[in-house]
């Protein structure tokens, strides 16, 4: 009984393991331990993982062998860095300068092809056809680097964005003449071949940028308060635009990546979701990809001959290479930094899924021979490594010199106070917080609620508090620290006044007054108590739909003398919804304001897109009514009536917003005072 005990318990250790519990605890230890341990050697935890897969692999211990399940987990990485990329990428900012990276991509398909085709037919002494496709291998690349920008936060600089652009111009080029080489050696090479190829990227495409964004804003809207449902709509549009993406024969990483175009506007950078995704992907299945890269790798090749060698050697140095120098050329041509350039090749250097692909698909054909398969693996090997110390090398670098150079637009102590009066529009009040707070700001947003002191004030003040804990859970989806505040208080608008000096608030964030009623009345005076007594930036919201899911920001800055000591804050907030939701912002207002904004934007090295329209609206409402559709976001700036600035035409603007513009998202600001 005893020995049937023990060789239960030693078979399940047998090479290689067969148990899934087994093998699932050995790559999450891999996960936990592997860039824990290379980070006190100042090594990327990338590099860990790829040298734990070759440890770990068929060609290593052989501990682990590639089944479907590993398969299956490495492909869903694949696509989730792809998919991250494309959801990260600035639209705005790209659309503005879509020509670099079109420059970009054809300079990282071109280079790398006429260095290596030259190298495979005259120095290898290869055939033609093999030439090209390894050749065209060269071109590739995947963004296994991704992850480092990510974690250092620089996926807004446009070099990122350039590359990610370039990315997967050159991969699909790829891959369209890896599909033409095969419908060659086939036969297939046909008026019906490029027909077929044309109709179905053209339905691809319809599906992924109309199709699916429309689903999905409806989805967002109808099913808002279904958090966990979000997350799941967002896994299967991506893993259905990868399947698309095969049916209309190209990669599913490419799928992959336009179903992060897609939604791109409708999930912010901030947003719980996005968090959600991020870590999800970063902590299993981005690594799990990373160590399957690994598992392909197999030494022994290196002790198989010279022309092992001497082919692996060449293909290695020929891909770095022109990758080196594709990203020198980007750097000559667009005067960017050494660091951005540095950016640039650590990204676009790593060759892996999209390489491997073209390999396999033209050795299984028998186009390629074992030689190139074996050197392409170490090629992948190298240059995985080479990539993740270039990217976090640079990436480094970059935030050091964003730190210096950009000014802090807001405050160093930024504290944001958000008094409840209707528990229905917590998540929306709680939602803007997160975009509008600082990153490095060490302050937690503080939600309050006043309590009316009444014979039923404690039992109301449980129920105060019970919901406000509610908006805890909720906010630690992506990490903000939330203060819950509940107290008595005779009169409301004098208990927030009491609670945001306490607590030093320079920003309030409260929902839009309404009249329908006598507790309404009492609630539209407890916003008037904050305009005329509280010196903090007061954000008045009203949303008729989720905020992710509008189409433009519509901005209205009447003339304010004062306006230059005070725009700092009100403003940079303005700029993140902006970046946050790829939104473009149209401001109506006067030359003077429109120079400082363009200071401000010059200053802080702001993305946002600002479009300048010298239309007096705040003189006749009805002008911008007609201006505006049911998905625009109204901000509208006003002083208060005790600033020297203040213009006696804008009273009663709240008012007036109401009626005219009562199924309108309306954000309104007051300036903190002088």
């Amino acid at each position: 009984m005893q020995t049937n005990f023990f060789d239960h318990i030693s078979r399940q250790f047998d090479l290689p393991f067969t148990n899934p519990v087994l093998i699932f605890s050995l790559i999450l230890f891999i996960i936990l331990i592997a860039p824990i341990l290379l980070g006190k050697i100042k090594i990327p935890g990338i590099v860990g993982f790829i040298i734990a897969g070759i440890l770990i692999g068929p060609n290593g211990l052989n501990i682990l062998k590639k089944n479907s399940a590993i398969e299956l987990f490495s492909t869903i990485g694949l696509l989730y860095i792809m998919f991250i990329a494309g959801i990260e990428l600035d639209l705005a900012d790209f659309k503005r300068k879509k020509h670099k990276s079109f420059i970009f991509g054809f300079l990282t398909f071109a280079v790398p092809i006429l260095i290596g085709f030259p190298v495979c037919y005259f120095l290898l002494h290869y055939s033609m056809l093999t030439s090209i496709l390894t050749a065209s291998m060269f071109a590739t690349h995947t963004l296994v680097a991704y992850p480092i920008v990510n974690k250092f936060g620089i996926s807004k600089n446009e070099a990122v964005a350039v590359t990610v652009g370039g990315t997967i111009l050159t991969d699909t080029a790829v891959l369209i003449i890896l599909a033409v080489i095969m419908g060659s050696v086939h036969g297939q090479l046909n008026s019906s071949f490029w027909i077929q190829l044309g109709i179905s990227l053209t339905i691809f495409t319809a599906t992924v940028f109309i199709v699916i964004p429309k689903i999905a804003k409806w989805f967002f809207t109808k099913l808002e308060s279904e958090k966990t449902s979000h997350y799941i709509f967002v896994l299967s549009v991506v893993f259905f635009s990868a399947f698309l993406a095969q049916l209309a024969g190209i990669e599913p990483i490419i799928g992959a990546f336009v179903a992060g175009l897609a939604l791109n506007r409708l999930i912010p950078q901030s947003s719980i979701l996005m968090n959600r995704i991020e870590f999800v992907g970063n902590a299993l299945f981005i690594p799990f990809f990373l160590i399957s890269v690994g598992m392909l790798v197999d030494l022994r090749v290196l002790f198989r001959g010279p022309d092992a060698l001497i082919i692996a050697g060449s293909l290695t140095l020929v891909a770095i290479a022109g990758k080196y120098l594709s990203a020198t050329f980007t750097q000559w041509i667009f005067k960017y930094t050494k660091n951005q350039r540095l950016l640039i090749f650590g990204l676009s250097s790593a060759h892996a899924a999209a390489t491997l692909a073209i390999i396999l698909v033209g050795y299984q054909s028998k186009i390629i021979d074992d030689n190139i398969l074996n050197g392409t693996i170490i090629l992948i090997l190298v240059t995985c490594v080479a990539a993740s110390f270039a990217t976090e090398r640079a990436s480094r670098a970059i935030v050091s010199e964003e730190e210096i150079t950009i000014p802090n637009a807001v405050h160093d102590t930024e504290n944001i106070l958000i008094p409840i009066a209707d528990f229905n529009n917590m998540d929306s009040l709680l939602d803007l917080a997160v975009l509008f707070k600082d990153k490095g700001g060490l302050q937690p947003i503080s939600l309050l609620s006043v309590v009316p002191d009444s014979d039923n004030a404690q039992s109301n003040l449980l129920i105060a508090r019970k919901k406000l804990n509610d908006s805890v859970k909720y906010a630690s989806g992506n990490g903000t620290e939330v203060e819950i505040i509940a107290t008595l208080d005779h009169n409301v608008p004098s208990g927030v006044l009491r609670i945001a000096k306490e607590k030093s608030a320079n920003i309030i964030i409260t929902g839009w007054r309404r009249r329908t009623t006598v507790i309404d009345k009492f609630l539209g005076d407890k916003s008037s108590a904050l305009i005329e007594n509280s010196p903090a930036n007061l954000f008045i919201l009203h949303l008729n739909r989720p905020i992710t899911v509008h189409k433009s920001i519509q901005l209205v800055c009447p003339p304010a003398y004062l306006m230059e000591k005070t725009i700092n804050v009100w403003l940079s907030k303005v700029c993140r919804l902006s970046s946050e939701l790829s939104l473009t912002v149209t401001c109506y207002c006067d030359e003077p304001t429109q120079l400082l904004i363009e200071h401000f934007l010059s200053a802080t090295r702001s993305n946002a897109n600002f479009i300048f329209s010298p239309t007096e609206v705040w003189k006749e409402w009805k002008l911008l009514k007609s201006r505006l559709n049911s998905e625009d976001l109204l901000i509208v700036v006003l002083d208060r009536k005790a600033e020297a600035s203040y213009l006696s035409t804008l009273g009663y603007t709240q008012s007036k917003l109401e009626q005219l513009f009562e199924n309108q998202s309306r954000l309104l600001i007051y300036p903190q005072t002088s």
